[in-house]
């Protein structure tokens, strides 16, 4: 049965990441009509028309899971936030195409780090620093401006994302088993994690492709744990990470003079949410060192709510309607 909400009060949301893709349709008083889940779309990843074709697959589950027709225009409006989104290039290359498909009258595209900005926030100004398979930030201020980092890896300066994070488990682990760096319990941890007898098993392994590369991404919360049970060479790793966020706030806080006002700084990605609280307390200290009035959380919403609002937002949407969407859709 369709759901007897108009096209014209009805928003697209997307949230695409380098591993999973997430699409909400809401209505324009904040109710979650449908959604659907993929996997990572990002237009670096796959191409501008392999992202489209996987964005438009999904916003049709989204609107079949809503009870809806699958007919054009999907919505009222298309707020889509992905990784990759680097450069201005790269925003008109995918706003062009997906203007073409028809989905809805306006059509905002966007880095999916304001994404989880507007998640977090009361209103999307401020920092956002996200940490998955890779990190970056982002922030806007109440003047309109908006600072970003590229976030291509060590091209364009960056450094710990999930995946270096696992990187240097690994490497600090192989060098304490065969002499060339100091004994760590991320020797024997990493071992157990590939079910290995030693480190050269996992190193061969890696190397002939027997095991999958992207199995060092889980070193990452396994360094946080060995790190969390004192090993002194796995704090290092955890230090040199809380610095690399804490000054990826600070620049974008100097950036748009957000120092001496109460900027929220929003935290996000699977590492940052799941590093634990004395993680999270070391940054929030290093940030309010900078800007002492901030307000330093972790978002408890999925970033595709961020689309949602920011959806909202242009529709001119009620601040009840955000209200009741942030409500509906937060984390237990």
């Amino acid at each position: 049965m369709t759901v007897d909400v108009a096209v014209g009060d009805v928003v697209v949301a997307i949230d695409g990441g380098n591993s999973k893709t997430e699409v909400l349709v809401v209505s324009r008083d904040g109710v979650v009509l449908g959604k659907s889940r993929g996997p990572g779309a990002s237009p670096q990843n796959v191409g501008v028309d392999g992202c489209v074709a996987a964005l438009e697959e999904l916003a049709e589950e989204a609107l079949r899971s809503a009870g809806r027709a699958v007919a054009k225009p999907f919505a009222v409006h298309t707020s889509a936030y992905l990784a990759g989104l680097d450069f201005p290039r790269e925003e008109e290359a995918l706003h062009a195409a997906l203007s073409a498909r028809g989905w809805s009258d306006t059509l905002t595209v966007g880095n999916d780090t304001l994404a989880l900005l507007r998640a977090g926030s009361e209103d999307g100004t401020g920092v956002a620093v996200v940490c998955g398979a890779g990190i970056n930030g982002a922030g806007a201020g109440p003047d309109g401006r908006v600072y970003r980092f590229p976030a291509l890896g060590k091209v364009s300066g960056d450094w710990g994302g999930g995946y270096r994070l696992g990187e240097e488990a690994l490497w600090w682990a192989v060098r304490a088993e065969d002499g060339r760096g100091p004994g760590t319990a991320l020797r024997h941890a990493v071992t157990r994690y590939f079910g290995a007898g030693t480190l050269l098993e996992v190193v061969q392994g890696l190397h002939f492709e027997e095991i999958p590369a992207a199995s060092i991404h889980g070193l990452c919360p396994l360094l946080f744990e060995v790190a969390a049970a004192g090993d002194e060479v796995a704090q290092e790793v955890v230090a040199r990470f809380v610095d690399e966020v804490s000054v990826m706030v600070a620049v974008i806080l100097r950036d748009l003079e957000l120092t001496t006002s109460a900027p929220e700084v929003v935290l996000g990605g699977g590492v940052l949410t799941g590093v634990g609280a004395p993680v999270i307390a070391e940054i929030e200290r290093r940030c309010l060192k900078v800007a002492p009035k901030a307000v330093v959380r972790v978002v408890d919403v999925n970033p595709v709510v961020g689309a949602a609002l920011s959806g909202l937002d242009t529709l001119g949407a009620p601040a009840s309607a955000k209200a009741a969407l942030k409500a509906a859709t937060q984390r237990v």
